[in-house]
């Protein structure tokens, strides 16, 4: 079928869906109709969209951590030792239904059992079907979110949607681009396509089910302006297909200004794109994810980069922020090392809950940057695509005016390469493709010479690697590095 970003009519949306429940046994027993019905039996404080709307009317920054084992009693297990500390919860998938391969995810639970502890690095829900799905559902007293990494996720949608899941996240660039190596992006898009169109069936039955698409993208030096691009693409994709709540996401940076910009200007510029799309019956809202780059392995410098991410979030009015755990370093962190992570964002967010962030020149000027920088690229993708968003996207990226740095996809140029200026913003060392004015690359230029000049050596790739590990090693930019107390005392 050719791309367009037009609704799936019912026809073809009932005929794509006789193959898509034939990938695996577990879709064989989903109907549509028993999952409006079971959805209309979920009261609102287990429904996400409903508690979204409460938080953003009452200014309230939610939390929602990452979570997901192999097994089903495991599972429930950890969701409910967390969620007396959180507002949201997730189920994470694992890599092997990511992947779509649930015969290996089979294989996975089975050496689970055997081992009596989880073999696999997430929840693999499409292997446990409808009724172990629910069982997940029905055992928790808060919303539950699936979160993944998937380009083909139709059959997981339609598993966990009628299971009682009320929020899916991703979409066909932001699961494609960062996560995969050679799916074509033409066909995540349009596979992302049917997902929004479940949800916008959902939403024609009463049934409001929220969809954010993946903010962080790779998660390393990504500049704010190339994942709001994607970001908007995907919400103006969703909405086209009838959904109606949408929350879109950033991933921490780490210099306060630029960071409390980004959210300021993704909700505003959300508003602008998708009002000029025609669309007026949407809530909208915002997700700050924690630093998605290299953590330190020292757990209390940890606890400091939680920290920070908590305080930008709660400054910047996020209406909900992701948190990571203290062991973010070393693998897959256990459930005290995640309650732990949600109780440290707790206590920062409660202290500068009521706290405005002050309005300055220096914001102002981030904040305008962000959103000519979004507007020029967005302008070319409209141009490329004639007006239709979807096939604007995929000619973006084919011509390297969309670009994601450090994303793996073959169809991604590569060729953008940011770089942290002296104060740690993320800026531009080279646009590659990518349509910035010529005064806004001069700005770009400017603030990555500062450090140049504060660090006595010429900006290079080099100052690019430092910035990859900076965090985790707890390196500042543009400024020595503190003796340790030992040092001190010597």
């Amino acid at each position: 079928m050719e791309l367009k970003n037009k609704k799936l009519d019912r026809t073809t949306f009932d005929a794509e869906r006789i193959g898509v429940m034939q990938t695996w046994h577990t879709g064989q027993g989903v109907h549509f109709a028993d999952g409006v019905r079971y959805q209309r039996t979920l009261p609102d404080s287990k429904r996400f969209s409903s508690v979204l709307a409460n938080a953003k009317k009452a200014g309230k920054t939610l939390f929602q951590p990452r979570a997901g084992v192999a097994l089903i009693n495991e599972h429930i297990e950890l969701l409910t030792f967390l969620e007396g500390s959180c507002d949201l919860l997730p189920t994470t998938i694992d890599a092997y239904t990511r992947l779509n391969r649930y015969e290996e995810a089979a294989g996975g639970i089975r050496r689970s059992e055997e081992a009596g502890t989880s073999l696999l690095n997430g929840f693999p829900a499409v292997n446990h079907g409808l009724d172990g799905c629910r069982r997940v559902v029905e055992a928790l007293s808060k919303p539950v979110q699936v979160r993944h990494g998937t380009p083909d996720a139709r059959l997981m949608a339609e598993i966990t949607l009628a299971a009682g899941f009320t929020a899916y996240e991703g979409g066909g660039i932001s699961y494609n681009i960062p996560y995969a190596k050679s799916v074509p992006l033409e066909r995540s898009i349009r596979h992302w396509q049917y997902c929004d169109r479940l949800v916008g069936m959902y939403e024609e039955e009463g049934i409001r089910i929220n969809r954010e698409p993946f903010g962080p993208l790779s998660g390393t030096l990504v500049p704010p302006f190339v994942s709001h691009c994607v970001a908007i693409c995907e919400g103006l994709l969703a909405l086209e297909q009838g959904a109606k709540c949408i929350t879109l996401g950033y991933g921490q940076a780490g210099n306060m200004v630029q960071d409390i910009a980004a959210i300021r200007s993704l909700r505003e510029l959300g508003d602008e794109f998708f009002q000029a799309a025609g669309f007026e019956d949407y809530e909208l809202s915002t997700v700050f994810h924690q630093w998605m780059g290299g953590f330190p392995e020292n757990e209390s410098m940890a606890y400091g980069v939680i920290c920070w991410g908590s305080a930008l979030a709660t400054l910047a009015g996020a209406t909900k922020v992701i948190v990571k755990t203290p062991h973010e370093a070393s693998g897959v962190p256990t459930k005290e090392a995640n309650k732990c992570g949600l109780q440290a964002t707790s206590q920062i967010a409660n202290m500068v809950q009521a706290q405005i962030f002050p309005q300055s020149s220096s914001m102002d000027r981030e904040v305008d940057l962000i959103k000519r920088e979004v507007r020029a690229v967005m302008a070319k993708v409209f141009e490329l695509g004639r007006g239709d968003i979807a096939v604007g996207a995929v000619r973006a990226f084919e011509a390297g005016v969309m670009d994601i740095p450090f994303a793996p996809a073959a169809c991604n140029a590569g060729k953008l390469m940011p770089i942290r200026d002296n104060e740690g913003a993320v800026r531009v060392f080279d646009a590659g493709n990518v349509p910035l004015p010529a005064d806004v690359m001069a700005y770009h230029r400017e603030k990555i010479a500062e450090r140049a000049n504060a660090e006595s050596r010429s900006a290079s790739f080099q100052m690019v690697v430092d910035d990859i590990y900076a965090i985790s090693k707890s390196q500042l930019v543009g400024r020595p590095q503190q003796p340790t107390l030992a040092e001190v005392a010597a």
